[in-house]
């Protein structure tokens, strides 16, 4: 059997692939079974931050596993100590969890949340609230905290302590605020499964001012949006704020497994010994290719992020075929006037992968895509959107 056909008989179907085997890729281009070449702005979901086999990445994990693959959590070991390190220099965090997943960095945050809320207010005070057409991850928990009513539906009975309010809506926000007591509002500065839509600066502004007043954490989800992705190294910088807790994965192992709930201020000594744990998290490898990547989101590579977001705005925005362009550096949602999954498609046989959110063709190339395969593939995007 060829790879299709194991993959069919031995692969729970939870996945609704495109019909292309990937074997091989260098940079942004990646290379199927069949030879052919494709541009890809997709970036396994915002995960190859330099694209595929990066060499700097590459030597950085190689040389860790070298010395050793994996140790337990009950020894220390130099590489999450420095990553940590990094990390916390970069946003002002104090400590920082390292698991493998987005979802799992959220479900950190979830209890550092509840155990502040409780601890702090009450037996009642662990609530949290998030906004509608978030995405937080996969497990019950996550899917709980996630506002689309569409994740819940096979999975009831969901964890109960979260409601959703609808995003750039401070008056929902202050209304259920006042109802219930909140521990936490968790929310993506771009929505990424939601649409790829930003909240507005206003709405971002009167959370920190709300969450002041009533002592109440701020939890930013930068799973996808973090990583220099929206042209700062973590989405919520573009607003002049500071979270209590910041949550990650994806973009920071490069394409490892890798997933971060680092701690502010406020949560920084919530957790004792026990209080939560990971296996592989920590594991050196990762976290080794992890601070090759952190290291290398500069000044100058974020503003290569600014000047690559402004090409494909300037682009695609008004153009025949495109309704609208939102989101926010290299994180971008493409409304069409045909079916996003006819655009996709058109997009694969010219030689350009990309992926949807919602009814839109997302966007996700890698921080560092060339310019001219970047103009390549958008002038495919157009095409595709224009047929």
């Amino acid at each position: 059997m060829n790879t299709f056909e194991l993959d069919q008989n031995y692969i729970a179907n939870t996945y609704a692939r495109f019909p292309v085997e990937i074997v091989s890729g260098k940079g942004s281009i990646a290379t199927d079974s069949d030879g052919k070449e494709y541009i890809d702005l997709g970036t396994g979901i915002a995960v190859n931050t330099f694209g595929y086999c990066d060499e700097e990445w590459t030597a950085a994990v190689t040389e860790q596993l070298g010395h050793f693959q994996h140790t337990s959590n009950l020894y220390y070991s130099a590489p999450s100590a420095r990553l940590a390190h990094e990390l916390c220099l970069r946003t002002g965090m104090k400590k920082v969890f390292f698991c493998n997943s987005g979802a799992e960095a959220n479900e950190c945050a979830i209890k550092a949340a509840r155990k502040y809320g409780t601890e702090k207010k009450g037996k009642d005070a662990y609530g949290i609230l998030t906004l509608c057409n978030s995405f937080h991850g996969r497990t019950i928990t996550t899917l709980s905290a996630t506002g689309q009513d569409s994740f819940h539906q096979l999975f009831t009975p969901m964890t109960p302590g979260f409601v959703h309010a609808p995003a750039n809506d401070l008056g929902a926000v202050e209304r259920i605020a006042k109802e219930m007591p909140l521990a936490a509002i968790m929310f993506e500065v771009v929505q990424g499964e939601g649409g790829v839509n930003p909240l507005t600066s206003e709405f971002v502004a009167g959370l920190v001012k709300l969450a002041k007043e009533k002592d109440i954490l701020l939890i930013a989800d930068e799973v996808q949006c973090g990583n220099g992705r929206t042209g700062e190294l973590y989405g919520y910088m573009n607003f002049g704020m500071t979270p209590d807790i910041v949550t990650t994965a994806k973009g920071l192992g490069g394409g490892l497994p890798i997933g971060a709930c680092m701690l502010g201020e406020k949560v920084e000594s919530i957790f004792a010994p026990g209080d939560n744990g990971s296996t592989f998290g920590a594991n050196p490898a990762v976290c080794a290719g992890a601070l090759n990547i952190i290291s290398r989101l500069d000044a100058a590579m974020l503003e290569g992020v600014r000047e690559r977001s402004k090409l494909i705005f300037d682009t695609l925005q008004g153009k025949k075929g495109i309704v609208s362009v939102t989101g926010m550096g290299l994180m971008i949602g493409v409304e069409t006037e045909r079916p996003a999954s006819d655009v996709i498609a058109a997009c694969r046989e010219k030689g350009v992968l990309v992926i949807k959110a919602k009814n839109k063709v997302r966007l996700l190339p890698a921080l560092n895509i060339p310019m001219e395969q970047l103009k390549t593939a958008l002038g495919i995007l157009l095409a595709a959107a224009q047929e």
